[in-house]
């Protein structure tokens, strides 16, 4: 067994990147931001090739107790960069220190092959669902399927800037009044969600393929 999976483990090819941070405002105090995910892979477990999807940290706090929970061949899991009560969404060194712990917590889940079969895992990377519409997803309570969701869910994958360019647009000062208290407040909900693109500030516009291009992705609607 360890044979198989080692040899399809070799086999696979999967790239993620966690970019674009932005402000979601919920209303004029509350406001918390969310991350790109943007995956690329060959691997035979992910029936979809590219995808991108926006994430915040506290549904990556969900996807590590789902995986924890759901994996009982491994005895710890790779830890989130810690929650900070102080975060700030007018501070760009701790944003790119978040951005950089949640992707390299995603790069050591897609080395397990045995947790590339966890459909929350699926869902979280390639579906715009909520946290409730995950778990209902995963446990069949949906008309539509883990895969349709994935289908359905996220964007296609857009060219990527480089590290460098990263750094400099993240070295920027952010010019956004949020309360960094009410972000901490806002940080731990994991409801449904609608993001109103109206409403969704970029303080830190790291990529654009054009001048002026909107990147947010929208929601998958199912």
């Amino acid at each position: 067994m360890r044979g198989v999976t080692d040899n399809l483990a070799d086999q696979q090819v999967v790239s993620v990147w966690v970019r674009d941070p932005r402000i979601q405002k919920h209303d004029f105090w509350h406001a918390y931001m969310d991350y790109e995910i943007c995956l690329h892979t060959s691997s035979v477990c992910f029936t979809k090739k590219t995808s991108c999807v926006r994430r915040r940290f506290s549904e990556f706090v969900w996807l590590r107790q789902k995986l924890q929970g759901n994996s009982m061949l491994m005895e710890q899991l790779p830890q989130l960069p810690p929650k900070n009560p102080f975060f700030s969404l007018n501070n760009a060194q701790q944003i790119s220190r978040r951005m950089k712990g949640l992707q390299g917590f995603l790069q050591q889940i897609l080395q397990n092959p045995l947790l590339l079969s966890d459909s929350c895992l699926h869902l979280f990377l390639q579906s715009q669902l909520s946290v409730c519409k995950m778990e209902a997803c995963a446990a069949g309570r949906t008309r539509y399927s883990v895969a349709q969701a994935v289908q359905r869910g996220g964007c296609s994958l857009r060219r990527f800037y480089s590290e460098e360019e990263l750094q400099k647009n993240l070295s920027t000062s952010c010019d956004f009044n949020s309360d960094s208290s009410a972000f901490t407040d806002a940080e731990t909900g994991s409801g449904d969600r609608t993001l109103n693109t109206a409403d969704s500030t970029s303080p830190l516009d790291v990529i654009k393929s054009n001048q002026g291009e909107r990147l947010g992705c929208s929601s998958a609607s199912l």
